[in-house]
């Protein structure tokens, strides 16, 4: 897959790029999807793809906490807890929707990477996707990509 990358920006009021997501958003807390805001999306975008990634899992391929995609290109944001009204695929759990940061303790810091992706294409993606399912079906058509990262540690 290309590197994509364009004037597509992902934030959240929850925290700051590179800063501390709160416990609220973990395992330890009540393990509810932060707030996502997104904007410059490109005008040839059709679907919005999302995936919430931790490479620093001591697992071969790190640990995915959320994957969820067939996002209308006109959406703009996921609310706190939101996420529902797209497609879900499996997280790294096995379970579909958001699983919140739960590194193991004193393995220091982990970092999260939202990855937020604008597709040219309205593809018709199945239910349940793992993120290696989603990005193989996704390579082809990503226009512009950008990442939003926040840390946490127990």
């Amino acid at each position: 897959m290309k590197l994509k990358l364009q004037d597509l920006e992902i934030s959240s009021p929850a925290f700051s790029p590179g800063g501390k997501i709160p416990q609220r958003y973990t395992s330890e807390g009540e393990n509810i999807s932060p707030a996502l805001n997104w904007n410059k999306i490109p005008p040839e975008t059709k679907k919005l793809a999302l995936i919430c990634h931790d490479p620093d899992a001591p697992l071969p391929w790190g640990f995915t906490h959320w994957v969820v995609y067939n996002i209308p290109a006109d959406i703009t944001e996921i609310e706190e807890a939101g996420g529902d009204l797209f497609t879900a695929g499996f997280n790294s759990s096995g379970s579909k929707g958001y699983t919140g940061p739960a590194p193991p303790p004193g393995h220091g810091v982990h970092h999260y990477y939202f990855w937020l992706y604008a597709l040219d294409r309205s593809l018709e993606l199945q239910a349940g996707l793992s993120r290696e399912e989603l990005l193989e079906a996704i390579a082809d058509y990503i226009t512009a990509q950008a990442r939003l990262i926040g840390t946490y540690q127990r």
